[in-house]
């Protein structure tokens, strides 16, 4: 095996081309690599959409929603399904369990299986499910516009189709979701009154229209030996041609255009938009999975930049409301900052320990590591992204710690009088095993985690599959691009300058120092480990008392924040944006001079973060704001009162995003049951708990009192006595009120739909709509009030499930200076145990940020001690002992004290990402122990005694342990301290294992030796007899 080595690492060129190669396809991979700011993650939610036109709730719930729910009950591997039915819509949410990416997809087909099967019992007036595959790229828009126009009319809405097909057609880009666009229609209005006068029926018109309006190909006909072929053509968009067609059954004399007027205009509205007052359609762009963030938002720049080159032509403009390059450059940005200041400062320590040359050949390792880790990467089709960054930074002062362990133990034997090829091979001799084993047990610490489960799960498991790639290429440099450079590089030491004579110096008196105090500490071990017993009983009295504050998914906000408004139910739409556009104005006067990218109110619809709320008494303001500037929390608490204080809507509230893995809000309780006044009555009382609550704020709920609705049944007296079909009847009601598409029609690539309708004004009132005529089978008029009985009442206006339960869903936020996720839902859950008894068939389900938190902790700590079990082995292994690990393992505790601490002294808060960093960390603390193990085991089997042997040992290895440990905290601390840019998501992650590790060294340096000096005279025994 030493030849083989002797061989590899003496070939300069093959060592050199090696290096050449790895540098030069690292670094096109490193520019390759897509940008964005969050990996790539599959959520496993599908979101099953069905339309149905002029259906209540009740209804939608009953004839699609539950077939839906009822059929999805028969697909495996569910997590839950959460739904809501409201008028003319049904959306069903499916989140599956943790399952692979091929699982999945079989679920996934299981799925549009049993919702295709359930679809045969929606009404015929039902659209077809639209399914939608949320991840990571999709959930939230890339890039918000607005495109503006003089007036709300086609002009507006041609252009917008026109930019979403355009747009579209964009590899970057996955789809186009537009908001305020209303489809194209032909509308036919009777006039009832004169139909009535006349004889006719509302289904009179429609069917007439509905028979003309058809082309049908007929085939073919052989004329003179040529096929012609042979169409009828009956379809267009010429109001001219429809109002031509005789009404049926009237010989001809009577003509649509005699009884209605037919026009070309837009579909009832749904959502209107306004950007700084004007008509507008809202898009926003969907990244495809995979794609560069900031090419994308580069190229949909550039559009708009061409696109409004021709306003004076078209009329219209676009503005960028919000695009997601502000937090993407700026999260790539503060990790690059914080890498190149961390590997300037790791430079820093190698050059003060081990001088210009040694640090030189360390530090060249660096980049040689980072570009195999890129190539690898790319290879894998990952992105460049934050966590991907993080996990570089987490890395960046390991990487040198092998190097400097083996070009350490090398010029140690130069110092002593090898020569070349002798000092690398008699190095690495000694270095190979408790290099390896503790760069192993850093990988075992970290690879576990890539088994946590849920989204933090999904989010983060990137960070050890790129530190323990980096990790294990590192072995590579030590061990034979290190040793290679050396030898290219020359044997001989720096020249014993002032310098030289300085570094000489520290590490002398390093050494001197230690010494006497480690023999102080092991002529008290009772004091010695006494003090580090206090330590560990005072961190977790610091845990236990909550002097560390809990913010369990701490997140750096996004530059942009939402004001919700919610007026009365059946407020028209109108009427609901004029509200919105008083709020409007208020947010503007509270926002600086240049402080918002752009300001668009809109009505009929909110963004939520999982799934958007619809009603024409529901609008937001949407804020997007520039990158430097106020915090959003503070726009958003200096704010809060005046706007609240405008007079018209019912509740506002505001909606604050944030970067990181998404979650749901930090309150979310699903308060289920069957009878929806108890529902309303226990959801009420949660509302009453949480506003009484400390820290709690923006408490809401989503259960919708509806409209005021006419409920008709038919008397089956009168309708038999009048000789007309019940069918006949209800398709008659349906055209007075809604109309009825009875044909469409493509013009220019849209869909025309072809209305026919009351004409406006007729029916304003139930009295109204009750004496509308229709002819009997004897040609006789009677009153629509004479056919059905009618009764006026309240319906609902939206109707939520979650589990196939109906459900409202009370949220609040919370002020994390104030309380905690687990603080607030745990004095919720123990206020309403003394409810419970009132409420016996409601139950509670707490979801939200605590059920990520729960499933995360619970995660955590079964992987812990996973990771700790792999180590154990590993050490085993290594030091052929049971005990000796656990000796190493002691570290772990150590280390956790330390991180307590750091949380305590900075005011970080205790989160899920330091917990991360904690589990990282127990790979890393245990290092420091094995070199110094194996050292002393090294002595004890050259027949030296016990206490020399520990003495021995700790005086060799605590300047390579020091180098190691500086170096490690020197690539994290501009992360930790924010030199390079701030982050509360990664900024504890490193505040946790700088602390964590420089205490652990610390009490590492006295413990183990004590441990190891107070368990080891049987291993003296042992190993000084060879057995």
């Amino acid at each position: 095996m030493s030849g083989f080595a002797r061989l590899l690492i003496g070939n300069k060129v093959l060592t050199n081309l090696t290096f050449i190669l790895v540098m030069a396809m690292g670094v096109l991979a490193y520019w390759s690599l897509p940008r964005q700011q969050d990996p790539t993650i599959n959520f496993n939610w599908i979101v099953i959409t069905v339309a149905w036109p002029g259906s209540s709730a009740l209804d939608v719930e009953s004839r699609i929603t539950d077939p839906i729910e009822e059929a999805i009950q028969r697909v495996d591997d569910l997590d839950f399904v959460s739904s809501y039915s409201r008028e003319g819509l049904a959306s069903i949410l499916v989140r599956f369990e943790d399952i692979p990416t091929n699982s999945f997809e079989r679920r996934l087909g299981d799925l549009r299986r049993e919702v295709n099967t359930a679809e045969g019992q929606f009404p015929d007036e039902a659209g077809d499910p639209i399914f939608i595959e949320i991840t990571s790229s999709n959930a939230f828009p890339a890039a918000t516009l607005a495109l503006v126009g003089s007036g709300d009319d086609d002009s507006l809405r041609e252009q917008a189709v026109l930019i979403e097909k355009e747009l579209e057609r964009r590899r970057r880009i996955d789809r186009i979701d537009t908001q305020g666009m209303a489809d194209p229609e032909i509308r036919v209005e009777f006039d009832a009154t004169r139909i009535a006068a006349l004889g006719l029926s509302p289904s009179d018109v429609a069917t007439t229209v509905q028979t003309y309006f058809q082309d049908l190909a007929a085939g073919e006909l052989d004329v003179a030996g040529s096929n012609w072929l042979v169409r009828l053509k009956g379809k267009s968009t010429d109001a001219f041609d429809l109002n031509r067609f005789p009404i049926l059954g009237r010989d001809g004399s009577l003509r649509v255009g005699d009884v209605a007027r037919v026009t070309r205009t837009q579909a009832e509205r749904s959502e209107l938009v306004r950007y700084e007052g004007k008509p507008s359609v809202l898009l926003a762009v969907m990244k495809a999975e995979g794609a560069n963030t900031l090419e994308l938002i580069d190229e949909v720049k550039d559009y708009i930049e061409t696109h409004n080159e021709l306003e004076a032509v078209t009329g219209t403009r676009l503005v960028l409301i919000d695009d997601q390059t502000i937090p993407t450059r700026k999260a790539l940005n503060i990790m690059q900052n914080n890498a190149l200041i961390g590997l300037m400062l790791v430079l820093v320590v190698a050059w003060i320990f081990l001088g210009l040359k040694i640090a030189t050949l360390t530090a060249i390792g660096i980049p040689f590591i980072l570009a195999g880790t890129f190539w690898i990467l790319q290879g894998m089709d990952q992105t460049l992204n934050v966590t991907v960054l993080l996990g570089v930074v987490i890395a960046l002062g390991m990487l040198v710690d092998d190097a400097v362990v083996v070009v350490e133990a090398i010029y140690y034997r130069v110092e002593r009088g090898f020569s070349g090829i002798d000092a690398v091979l008699d190095a690495l001799k000694e270095t190979v095993a408790p290099v390896t084993a503790a760069v192993l047990t850093t990988v075992a610490a970290f690879l576990p985690l890539m088994l946590l489960p849920g989204i933090l799960g999904k989010f983060m498991m990137v960070i050890p599959l790129v530190v323990s790639v980096a990790l294990l290429i590192s072995l590579v440099e030590a061990f034979w691009m290190l040793p290679g450079h050396v030898l290219g590089a020359g044997m001989k030491l720096d020249r014993d300058g002032k310098t030289q004579q300085f570094r000489t110096r520290l590490n002398r008196g390093i050494r001197h120092v230690y010494m006497r105090l480690l023999i102080r500490a092991l002529r008290r071990p009772i004091i010695t480990l006494a003090i580090s017993v206090c330590a560990l009983f005072g961190a977790v009295g610091l845990l236990a008392s909550g002097q560390i504050r809990a913010d369990f998914f701490a997140s750096d906000p996004i530059r942009v924040f939402y004001v919700n408004i919610e007026t009365e139910p059946g407020t028209r739409l109108e009427r609901t944006l004029n509200l919105t556009l008083e709020i409007e104005k208020v947010v503007r006067a509270n926002l600086g001079e240049g402080e918002a990218r752009g300001v668009v109110a809109y009505a009929g619809q909110q963004f939520t973060e999982t799934e958007p709320l619809r009603g024409s008494h529901r609008g937001q303001v949407l804020v997007g704001l520039q990158p430097d500037g106020r915090e959003v929390t503070d726009i958003i608490n200096e704010m809060r009162e005046s706007v609240r204080a405008v007079p018209g809507p019912s509740r506002v509230t505001f909606l604050e995003l944030a970067g990181g893995p998404p979650s749901s809000k930090p309150i979310s309780i699903k308060v289920r049951g069957s009878d929806f006044s108890e529902l309303r009555a226990a959801a009420d009382e949660i509302r009453n708990i949480l506003h009484n609550t400390a820290g709690v704020k923006d408490v809401s709920d989503d259960a919708q009192d509806g409209r005021f609705a006419l409920q008709l049944t038919l008397d089956p007296d009168q309708v038999a006595r009048s000789g007309l079909l019940p069918a006949d009847i209800a398709r008659n009601i349906r055209i007075l009120v809604d109309g009825e598409i009875v044909e469409s029609v493509q013009d220019q690539g849209e869909t025309v739909d072809i209305r026919v309708v009351a004409a406006d004004g007729q029916f304003s009132s139930p009295t109204q709509l009750l004496g509308a005529q229709l002819p009997t089978a004897t040609g006789d008029m009677i009153s629509l009030s004479e056919l059905v009985n009618a009764d006026r009442s309240p319906t609902f206006g939206t109707i939520r499930h979650y589990n196939f339960r109906r459900t409202i869903t009370v949220e609040a936020d919370i002020d994390s200076e104030i309380t905690d996720t687990v603080t607030s839902n745990q004095s919720v859950m123990e206020a309403w145990g003394q409810l419970q008894a009132s409420y016996p068939t409601v139950n509670l389900d707490f979801s939200g940020e605590l059920d990520d938190i729960q499933e995360s902790l619970d995660s955590i700590g079964i992987l812990f001690i996973f990771g700790l079990g792999v180590m154990y082995l590993i050490l085993g292994t290594q030091f052929k002992s049971f005990g000796q690990p656990l000796l190493i393992l002691v570290t772990v505790p150590l280390a956790f004290t330390g991180v307590v601490l750091g949380l305590f002294v900075t005011g970080n808060p205790l989160s899920l990402y330091t917990l991360y960093g904690v589990v990282a960390l127990s790979g890393i603390a245990v290092n420091s122990a094995i070199v110094m193990i194996s050292a002393a085991n090294d002595r004890l089997i050259a027949g030296m005694g016990l206490k020399h042997a520990t003495l021995y040992a700790a005086r060799r290895r605590v300047v390579p342990i020091v180098i190691t440990v500086l170096t490690t905290i020197a690539g994290l601390f501009s992360l930790a301290a924010g030199l390079g840019g701030t982050s509360l998501i990664w900024g504890p992650v490193a505040t946790a294992i700088v602390w964590g590790l420089g205490f652990s060294s610390v009490l590492t340096l006295f413990v183990v030796p004590l441990l190891y000096y107070l368990t080891g005279r049987r291993r003296e025994i042992r190993l000084n007899s060879g057995t």
